[in-house]
């Protein structure tokens, strides 16, 4: 493994440009984001991303990890070396393992899905906490959703709390952004059933049938979802509160009903 360099100073221009991939303008404009963490990383390499850079502090992850790292996925480019205090400056969250990529952004358009006969489907329409987006990738990970579609989106799906809170599922299930109207538009075409989660809903959601090709659809906590689903989705579905709190985050909602929905499929 060839190191390319050593930075030892907060204020390395290679540096401040990583941490201008803190901003959204830069991601957009640059086409780069961060990936942040070992296991995160592994994924990113596993999933095809191209990787400009990494930057690793061997006082926190053993060089013996980075070169098993790069030599898996036959990576020869850039590799900085970094101080444990230049780490502390680039890392977005705690115990994040010592090593940062920065990454070229991909996006995947609805035609290039390839869906099995049989798909479950997640639509999140303008959920703003990256957070929840990227709960919500590791819920549809681990139960085997087939998509993740984002509506008018008031966040990036590259967003560092997008990718932390993922745990690196953002790499393993496909995330396509788009408008309501083309998702809409898209869903009908192929002839996916669309359940609405809303509080107005008259159909508890272990009472909607998931077996046949679905897609499940969800808001923003604050507002829920806009009229435009609310009139064009074929059911409303809500989860039952029986306590003093009207709802629920929205990633333990869409939790609650992907798992009905497997369970449903007998977890196929």
């Amino acid at each position: 493994m060839k190191i390319t360099g050593r930075i030892t100073s907060t204020r390395n221009q290679k540096i401040l440009d990583i941490l201008q991939l803190e901003k959204r303008r830069e991601r957009e404009q640059q086409g780069l984001f961060l990936v942040e963490g070992y296991k995160e990383a592994r994924m990113a390499f596993q999933a095809g991303y191209i990787v400009r850079s990494i930057f690793y502090c061997p006082g926190i992850l053993p060089s013996r990890k980075i070169e098993e790292l790069v030599q898996t996925a036959g990576y020869t480019d850039d590799i900085y070396e970094v101080t444990p205090e230049v780490y502390a400056r680039i890392a977005y969250r705690e115990n994040s393992e010592g090593i940062c990529l920065v990454a070229e952004t991909r996006f995947v358009s609805l035609p290039q899905l390839l869906l099995p006969d049989n798909p479950l489907l997640v639509v999140l329409e303008s959920v703003e906490k990256p957070g929840n987006i990227g709960a919500i990738l590791r819920t549809s990970d681990a139960a085997g959703v087939h998509a993740v579609i984002v509506c008018d989106p008031r966040t990036d799906i590259y967003n560092p709390n997008v990718v932390r809170a993922s745990r690196g599922c953002l790499f393993t299930v496909p995330v396509v952004v788009c408008t309501s109207e083309e998702a809409l538009a898209y869903l009908r075409e192929k002839a996916i059933h669309t359940f609405a989660a809303a509080l107005p809903a008259g159909k508890y959601y272990h009472q909607a049938d998931f077996t046949k090709p679905s897609a499940v659809i969800m808001g923003t906590e604050s507002e829920g979802l806009s009229n435009f689903w609310l009139r064009k989705a074929d059911e409303l579905i809500k989860i039952p509160m029986t306590g003093q709190a009207d709802s629920l985050n929205v990633s333990i909602s869409a939790a609650i009903i992907i798992y009905e929905a497997m369970r449903q499929r007998g977890f196929r």
